[in-house]
């Protein structure tokens, strides 16, 4: 992923409209089109716990093809395979566009086979045994334990 532009579009993080909770921060505005349920949509994208002191977790800089380039992550906006954070994210993206979103544990992982999955056996075992821990999740730690911070870059739309 490229460096944020100078020009962000926004200094301050707002609320994604109907996304439960999700806050985003535009760090380089699209110019091309944006994705509805039902496209298939190409994103980058570098993941961290709020916990943790901000841990990443996965990045699609990490998975790269024959040539050496990064490989980005796709999905079927509205699938459901995704965290709906991510998803409520990209749908108001443009391509091209790059955005900062914190996710609230309720728009986050509620299962182990939700998207996207570190593909390290132990990052996945690191990631899901902090935010499902049951003993700190009793002790009422669970707002902080699964806040998620994604980076986004919209890639491709295909509709």
């Amino acid at each position: 992923m490229s460096p944020p532009s100078k020009s962000a579009t926004n200094t301050e993080f707002f609320d994604l409209p109907n996304s439960g909770g999700v806050k985003a921060l535009d760090l380089r505005a699209g110019t091309g089109a944006t994705p509805v349920d039902g496209d298939q949509v190409a994103i980058h994208y570098y993941g961290r716990l709020a916990a943790k002191q901000g841990w990443r977790f996965d990045s699609t800089c990490d998975h790269k093809d024959s040539t050496g380039e990064p490989i980005p992550f796709v999905f079927t906006l509205g699938s459901g395979k995704v965290i709906s954070g991510i998803e409520s994210a990209v749908r108001s993206m443009q391509v091209g566009g790059t955005r900062r979103v914190i996710i609230p544990p309720s728009q986050g992982y509620q299962n182990t086979s939700q998207e996207p999955i570190p593909p390290n056996f132990f990052d996945r075992q690191r990631l899901f045994t902090t935010i499902f821990n049951p003993t700190r999740l009793g002790n009422g730690e669970g707002s902080t334990l699964g806040t998620l911070i994604f980076d986004i870059e919209l890639i491709s739309i295909r509709h």
